[in-house]
């Protein structure tokens, strides 16, 4: 069998051999609960709506972004104000970066020393994600030294950056009117000092049948956005009790609400569970931006009574990892509810 770059298989062959001998039963639980979905398309919003002269344009472009963050917890926006030709500069970026070889993306101090692979406390398949990726914290990404040979990628991260963080306070600020709140809120405690982009690459996988290409979870943040591979499907969220696959849309970006905008919103806005499926035959590409705070910033209810203790990303993130280490799953705003 020919090894990935990353080699996954290699790695964790003993434990994919461990878990066929003896979580068996579990596995067949996990496939169960995890696997089969039906596709579907997220509610599409044209954000001319917001531009517009109308008011009553804007009040139903606002209306339908506010409606599909609650029940959907995700989104697409087309007419979004970002090039095409930004998006594929950053793709053609993006597979050039990834085909470099593993020795290159894992000891170089590439890119802030941002890479990482599959799932270092995996201990079964279930726990474990068929993908490598750079998670790059936006004060990083225009310094010359992190880029090394891949100099040509450093102009287009950070066109995209600033793109990509002018789109995402846009969207917060409707998201925090519509709840009665200033819209430059966010604008107060989410800078560049404090956001990420993350460049995913899906490697194809012999063993698609048994691993994620990303384990189901929830975002650790406000909101994320996301520009996804246009060729392959692989993107699923639970709705209504279900996964549903995403079809992938070339002129959509997809947006989706984090765990602090519920926590915020008193959940009114919805964080919702989503997953990758690796693919057996094709490779996959994507790239997010995550909104995020400052670590000390504080996380409370905008409505009474809250249904979630006050808490600061700090916590939120530190509570987060240490329950990954200890089960290998990530439990989230549960954590934080009030009795």
């Amino acid at each position: 069998m020919v090894e990935s770059n990353p080699p996954l298989l290699h790695e964790y062959s003993q434990i994919l051999r461990q878990s066929r001998q003896d979580c068996a039963v579990q596995s067949k639980i996990v496939s169960d609960k995890y696997n089969g979905s039906s596709e579907c398309e997220l509610p599409l919003i044209d954000l001319r709506g917001l531009k517009s002269e109308n008011e009553e344009e804007r009040a139903c472009c606002i209306k339908e972004i506010a409606r599909a963050s609650s029940e959907w917890g995700f989104f697409q926006v087309v007419n979004h104000g970002i090039s095409l030709q930004l998006l594929d500069k950053m793709r053609s970026e993006q597979i050039k970066l990834f085909n470099a070889p593993f020795q290159s993306k894992a000891s170089c101090g590439l890119l802030n020393n941002s890479y990482r692979w599959g799932t270092p406390t995996a201990t079964c398949p279930h726990q474990f994600s068929w993908s490598e990726a750079f998670h790059i914290p936006l004060t990083k990404i225009a310094e010359d030294d992190c880029y090394g040979q891949f100099t040509s990628l450093r102009e287009v991260m950070v066109e995209y950056a600033s793109a990509m963080q002018e789109l995402s306070k846009l969207l917060a600020g409707v998201l925090v009117m519509n709840l009665g709140h200033r819209k430059e809120l966010f604008d107060e405690i989410c800078d560049e000092s404090t956001c990420f982009l993350r460049l995913n690459h899906y490697p194809a996988c012999p063993i698609s049948l048994e691993l994620f290409g990303l384990v189901p979870h929830t975002d650790s943040d406000f909101l994320t956005i996301l520009h996804q591979d246009e060729h392959v499907s692989g993107l699923q969220l639970m709705k209504d009790g279900k996964w549903v696959s995403v079809k992938p849309n070339k002129d959509a970006l997809i947006v989706n609400i984090g765990d602090l905008f519920q926590a915020w919103s008193n959940d009114v806005y919805k964080s919702v569970e989503h997953k990758v499926m690796a693919n057996s035959r094709k490779e996959r590409f994507s790239v997010a931006y995550f909104l995020c705070p400052s670590y000390d910033s504080i996380i409370g209810s905008c409505k009474q009574p809250s249904r979630y203790k006050t808490f600061t990303f700090r916590e939120y993130r530190n509570k987060t990892q240490e329950d990954v280490k200890l089960t290998g799953h990530k439990v989230g705003l549960p954590r934080f509810l009030l009795d």
